[in-house]
């Protein structure tokens, strides 16, 4: 792999670091999960798109720049670095685009693609059920084929974004004899349709992130399958490693927090070094960072060559969302009390948003499949060890 940049990349490295301090937003938008600060966020996604950053990778007749994967990473590292807001459709343009681009027809990429780069729609992820949470294969809501539509009866929950989304993909039981990963169908769901109730789900911080998605009855057209009837077990692990392996978590945002820590830590150097520890953690965070980074670039450029995300995509998720809480408990370790100040209080001056970040962080080892899943699926299919 050659560390070095072509004069191309350099290039777009600068054009996407002038357009993001021409037109990030100065203030801070509200937290998505808030009404006013999903539309603020809905909002900046529609002007990124129209400056032509929606989706760089996708091909440009879609809504993208056709950009390969190492460009993508250049366009995350100036994205993150202009402190530009969270991308509020995430699930769509990370997980589901990339899985339309491998498995859709013609006619359902040039249906959704655009549309989601834009976020006009707005996508929820609809996997986890009542006893099927990280074993996806233990799914029991159906959709039954009657004629040109499915009908769907059953329930999903931790649906992200669901309360504020337009449409939703999901795994349904297409074959109600099946058992396990057989008979699953992954098909896209309008969450506007009758039959659908959407009930939200707060957080920790009180807010409704996820929400439980109930269906009775509801009828879905045919034409809304991904892939093949029956054959949706495939298409989910393809969208399950780009949430595990490359494109939900891009390096770039546990660099830029690493940055964050290490300001943190020479800014309250005095008070941390009391700890010698606090300052090892501080430096393995930053070697972490640039180690997931390395990892990344040496993923995209198998991909662009040809290859493929296996199963090693359960050993970078496993790294980021451990990465990810190690560098937040170590931020927590260096404020001491103040780190349980909200950042709106009057003594949090320095405090930042480390409590939060902490907060979520601790949901890393659960969501994209549990960690301890990601572990049995390392040692069966990489390492070959029994069951």
């Amino acid at each position: 792999m050659d560390l070095k940049y072509t004069p191309e990349q350099i290039a777009f490295r600068q054009e996407v670091r002038t357009w993001m301090q021409a037109n990030v937003p100065k203030v801070p938008l509200q937290d998505f999960d808030t009404e006013e600060g999903f539309m603020q966020h809905r909002a900046w996604e529609k002007k990124l798109n129209e400056g032509g950053w929606g989706m760089v990778t996708w091909p440009r007749e879609l809504g993208g720049r056709s950009c390969n994967l190492i460009e993508w990473l250049i366009f995350e590292e100036e994205y993150w670095r202009a402190g530009a807001p969270l991308r509020v459709n995430q699930n769509g343009i990370f997980l589901l685009g990339p899985t339309l681009m491998e498995y859709g027809t013609d006619e359902q990429k040039k249906r959704f693609l655009p549309r989601m780069a834009s976020c006009e729609d707005m996508w929820a992820q609809a996997w986890s059920e009542p006893g099927a949470g990280s074993d996806m294969a233990a799914i029991r809501t159906k959709a039954v084929r009657d004629g040109d539509h499915y009908v769907i009866n059953g329930q999903k929950t931790w649906s992200t974004r669901a309360r504020w989304a337009d449409w939703g993909f999901g795994l349904f039981r297409t074959d109600p004899e099946s058992e396990r990963h057989h008979g699953l169908s992954y098909i896209l769901v309008p969450l506007d349709l009758p039959g659908i109730t959407i009930r939200p789900i707060r957080q920790l911080n009180g807010l409704a992130g996820f929400a439980e998605i109930f269906f009775d009855d509801v009828k879905v057209p045919v034409e809304n399958l991904l892939g093949k009837e029956g054959g949706g077990w495939g298409v989910a692990m393809a969208t399950a490693g780009f949430e595990r392996g490359l494109m939900l978590r891009s390096p770039a945002r546990y660099q830029e927090t690493a940055r964050r820590l290490v300001s943190l830590y020479l800014a309250n150097r005095e008070e941390a070094d009391r700890d010698a520890s606090i300052r090892d953690a501080v430096i393995k965070a930053w070697m972490d960072a640039e180690a997931y980074t390395l990892s990344t670039y040496r993923t995209a450029s198998k991909l662009v060559q040809g290859g493929k995300i296996g199963p090693e995509s359960s050993t970078n998720k496993i790294f980021w969302s451990e990465l990810d809480i190690h560098m937040h408990e170590t931020a927590m370790r260096i404020l001491g009390p103040r780190a349980e100040l909200l950042p709106e209080g009057p003594d949090a001056d320095g405090v930042g948003n480390w409590l939060d970040g902490f907060l979520f962080s601790l949901a890393g080892p659960i969501y994209a499949g549990s960690n301890e899943i990601q572990r049995n699926i390392i040692a069966e299919r990489m390492l070959g060890m029994p069951r």
